[in-house]
């Protein structure tokens, strides 16, 4: 395996025996952080477990029909995130709560036995590369629709000003990902999506999709957190 390295770019890095924390509904980005409740054994184990380690855990999302053998091995899907706690809690209980922020795009080389949770060797997800100026459209574009019909939605003043600061496109693309988009599908296509142009185009149109539902009073989002 390479040099275990999260900030390494390099489209051979690699990752070995990380643990897997699948969820049925639950999509995790790069740079998003995503508050985490952990109680079942295994996953107290996996925790404590990362915490003695290097802290990382990769968010997978479960495939349909996961109900069936949850607690054994359902099915996941083949891209995941790999994250890194960066605050954790104990309970009194042996009970945790931590805070993930999402690493690297990863896939899935192939999965280990032996723990009572699942583990994996991940390769970082190649990404075709882009620069800033080759995406000056979209940005212009993804600025403009949450400052107009979308302005109202929790979050899209903080995102517009984002967009106005030296921050990468994709990486904005991707934190509106993470907190204003609800469909699970869709997001998980997003994650599992090299082409960086291409997913910011599809964000923007996700975005441009909410505004009848948002002017019918059907779409409300929480505020993001942005710890």
């Amino acid at each position: 395996m390479a040099q275990d390295d999260p900030f390494d770019d390099s489209p051979q890095q690699t990752w070995a025996a990380v643990p897997l924390f699948p969820l049925p509904n639950t999509v995790l980005f790069p740079r998003a952080v995503l508050p985490l409740h952990i109680f079942e054994e295994r996953y107290k184990t996996m925790t404590s477990d990362a915490l003695e380690g290097n802290r990382r855990v990769a968010m997978a999302l479960l495939k349909p029909g996961w109900e069936k053998n949850y607690y054994q091995r359902p099915e996941i899907e083949p891209i995941v995130c790999l994250g890194e706690i960066l605050t954790h809690e104990l309970l009194p209980d042996g009970k945790y709560n931590f805070l993930l922020q999402g690493v690297a795009r990863a896939k899935i080389i192939r999965e280990h036995a032996g723990k009572t949770y699942r583990t994996a060797d991940l390769q970082r997800l190649p990404e075709q590369t882009v620069l800033e100026i080759d995406l000056l459209d979209q940005r212009q574009r993804l600025a403009r629709t949450l400052g107009g019909d979308l302005s109202g939605l929790s979050g899209a003043r903080q995102f517009t000003q984002m967009l106005s600061s030296p921050m990468g496109t994709s990486v904005v693309a991707d934190l509106i990902a993470f907190h204003l988009l609800e469909d699970t599908t869709l997001k998980q296509e997003l994650l599992a999506e090299p082409n960086v142009r291409g997913r910011v185009t599809r964000i923007t149109d996700a975005l441009e999709s909410l505004k009848p539902l948002l002017s019918l009073g059907r779409v409300r989002f929480d505020e993001p957190n942005w710890n």
